[in-house]
C-alpha cells in the first residue's frame, strides 16, 4: 500500500451502505440507483403475477414505465405513474432523499422527505426506453437468494484480483 491509499482500496469488497429506513419488498421489490437512473421492479397493484420496470434518467428526467415483457403502463401521465411514484418514495427509504435528489441532479426543498418531493423537483417527461436490462438485473439479484450462504466469496462479484497478484 503505498502513501495516497486508503485502506480501503486494498480489499476486493466494496462497502455496502445500510438503507436510509427499512423497507418492506412487496410492492417495490428492487430499487436501484445505476446506469444514470433511477430505475427498479413494482408490483402490479391488480395482478399478483405482472411486474412494472420503472425508470427516471438523471440526464434529462425522461421515465419510462412497462411490463417486465415491455407492454407499456396504462397509466403513464404527464409526471409519471403511479408505479414511477412508488419506485421514487422506495428509493427515498432505500438511499434517503438527498442521495436521490443529487443522483437525479433535482433541486428538492431541504424539508423534502418523500419520493414525491423529488418527482416534484423534476421536469419529467416520457420517452420509450428498454426494461429489459433492469429487468434482468434483477432477476439476476433474485438468484444470489437460492445460493447457499457461505463466507466465501462468490467468483462473479469478486471483480479485483488478490492483493500483489496483478502489478
Amino acid at each position: 500500500m503505498n502513501a495516497a491509499q486508503k485502506p480501503w482500496e486494498e480489499r476486493s469488497a466494496a462497502r455496502v451502505v445500510a438503507p436510509a429506513r427499512p423497507r418492506k419488498l412487496a410492492k417495490v421489490p428492487f430499487v436501484e440507483l445505476a446506469d444514470g437512473r433511477l430505475q427498479g421492479v413494482v408490483s402490479s397493484g391488480s395482478d399478483i403475477e405482472r411486474v412494472y420496470v420503472s425508470s427516471l434518467t438523471a440526464a434529462n428526467h425522461s421515465f419510462h414505465c412497462s411490463t417486465n415483457n415491455n407492454r407499456p403502463c396504462g397509466g403513464i401521465r404527464s409526471g409519471g405513474c403511479n408505479h414511477l411514484r412508488a419506485l421514487a418514495d422506495e428509493a427515498v427509504l432505500q438511499y434517503g432523499v438527498d442521495r436521490v435528489a443529487r443522483y437525479l441532479r433535482a433541486d428538492v426543498a431541504a424539508d423534502a422527505t418523500t419520493g414525491a418531493a423529488v418527482l416534484a423537483a423534476v421536469n419529467a417527461w416520457h420517452e420509450p426506453s428498454a426494461g429489459a436490462p433492469v429487468f434482468s438485473r434483477f432477476l439476476r439479484h433474485l438468484a444470489y437468494l437460492e445460493l447457499p450462504a457461505t463466507t466465501e466469496p462468490l467468483p462473479e462479484l469478486h471483480w479485483f484480483p488478490a492483493g500483489g497478484a496483478v502489478r
